[in-house]
């Protein structure tokens, strides 16, 4: 028998339905001595990708489920695959599982469906990682970002990229092979020109990192201020629960509170920081320092003040809101990016609205984001091997310019799976769970 694997595709735990997938030559094999239909088409005449109801044997007990066949190469992993469909209790799959080993099959490893699928070409390496963060997004913009991936919309454009450099390679190998002919009048300058749009292209691709990775990681955003100036009944208001304590007594935040929310479909990590001092003791002094370095580290920085006098100097990499705090109290006394009230609410939409416009702005549904280091380190690779080429023409001979060409194109590569060696694979399918 052709070798099989197998493993429980459904979240462990008790649930209506659970699912056992096989992948491999030999599943249909396995189902027949597993499966009894209810009905009189036997197993081995099953047609593909229709559900039959019936018996499933599992050790030493049946359950009455469902199976379906889904015939190669027309399947998830391009093998044969067989699913059951049983009910969800944890030992009941387990005993079917159980079964499919007894039968031959043996233990799926972390994502090695996904990666038969990579291996059998029904999806590239960037489809699979955009899987994977479709799964374990915390994020509808995660999701969004993800499943342009997983729908080939970066590895179509990394591919379309890669036929610009190979049109390059060609010209370059036509001139170096035919120097006495006349080819379209192909010159350096021409060269020059098509790799020049090309290296707009993946410069712009590559921009959109900083944009992907807060979709991916979130936004994080420090609120800080002088102390009783309302930061933790801002905290509380943002997140539409009470997160943080709050006092009246200078001091109550010691060190950061933390809470997350999303907004426009961006998860943001709030931190409350201990509010900054002079005169304050030794366990309120930590939680100053480390409020300070949460504020040079944050994406956005919530500088907030009220009546009693406007916010210290900000200390920040990242971008800063001044938030003028208790309007239903006191009017504003400065210039401030935004008004509010915590303890009414008032501003405060307008607030998530401004740190949104700071933090992402307006964000594309069909563009496909670089959400991934990986994705962005071979980005940055093959934009160093054309600007290099780009340097290099009139210097050097044609063929050491299509050297760097080459390196842009391995380059991409690297991030649909075409040129990536086994480490970078391995790497990638070790994220997935056992089952998918």
């Amino acid at each position: 028998m052709e070798e099989v694997i197998s493993a429980i595709s459904t979240a462990a735990g008790t649930g209506g339905v659970a699912i056992i997938r096989l992948s491999g030559g030999g599943a249909l094999g396995i189902a027949e001595k597993m499966f009894t239909p209810s009905g009189k088409t036997q197993v081995k005449n099953f047609v593909p990708n229709v559900m039959y109801a019936g018996y499933i044997d599992g050790s030493g007990f049946r359950d009455f489920g469902m199976c379906v066949f889904f015939k190669a190469p027309k399947s998830f992993t391009g093998e044969n695959v067989v699913e059951f469909h049983c009910h969800g209790g944890v030992q009941l799959s387990r005993g079917i599982l159980s079964k499919t080993f007894e039968l031959g099959a043996r233990a799926a490893e972390k994502g090695e469906f996904t990666k038969r699928a990579f291996i059998n070409g029904k999806l590239s390496l960037a489809s699979a990682e955009g899987m994977i963060n479709m799964i374990n997004a915390e994020s509808l913009a995660l999701v969004r970002a993800g499943s342009m991936m997983y729908g080939e919309k970066l590895s179509g454009e990394i591919k379309e990229l890669q036929s610009g450099l190979t049109n390059v390679l060609a010209e370059i190998a036509a001139q170096i092979d035919y120097p006495e002919e006349d080819l379209d009048g192909i010159d350096e300058r021409k060269i020059y020109g098509s790799i020049a749009v090309l290296s707009e292209k993946l410069d712009s691709l590559a921009s959109s990192y900083s944009c992907g990775k807060k979709i991916k990681e979130g936004v994080t955003v420090a609120i800080c201020g002088k102390p009783n100036t309302g930061k933790s009944s801002l905290l509380n208001s943002l997140l539409g629960y009470d997160k943080a304590i709050v006092s009246d007594e200078a001091g109550t935040t010691r060190d950061a509170v933390e809470g997350s929310l999303q907004i426009n479909g961006v998860k943001f990590n709030l931190h409350d920081t201990a509010g900054i001092r002079e005169m304050a003791g030794a366990v309120e002094s930590i939680g100053i320092e480390r409020a300070k370095k949460i504020v040079s580290s944050a994406d956005v920085v919530i500088s907030v003040s009220d009546g009693n006098g406007e916010a210290d100097a900000v200390e920040a990499n990242g971008e800063v809101i001044r938030v003028f705090n208790k309007c239903d109290k006191f009017k504003p006394d400065g210039n401030y990016d935004c008004v509010i009230s915590a303890k009414t609410g008032e501003g405060v939409e307008e607030l998530k609205r401004l740190l949104s416009e700071k933090a992402v702005g307006e964000l594309s549904l069909d563009k496909a984001y670089i959400i991934e280091q990986r994705h962005y380190s071979a980005l940055l690779k093959a934009v160093e091997s054309i600007r290099s080429a780009m340097r290099n023409i009139g210097r050097y001979t044609l063929d050491i310019l299509s050297f760097d060409i080459k390196e842009a194109w391995d380059a991409l590569g690297e991030i649909t799976g075409e040129t990536a060696n086994e480490e970078i694979i391995n790497t990638v399918f070790e994220k997935f769970c056992v089952g998918k």
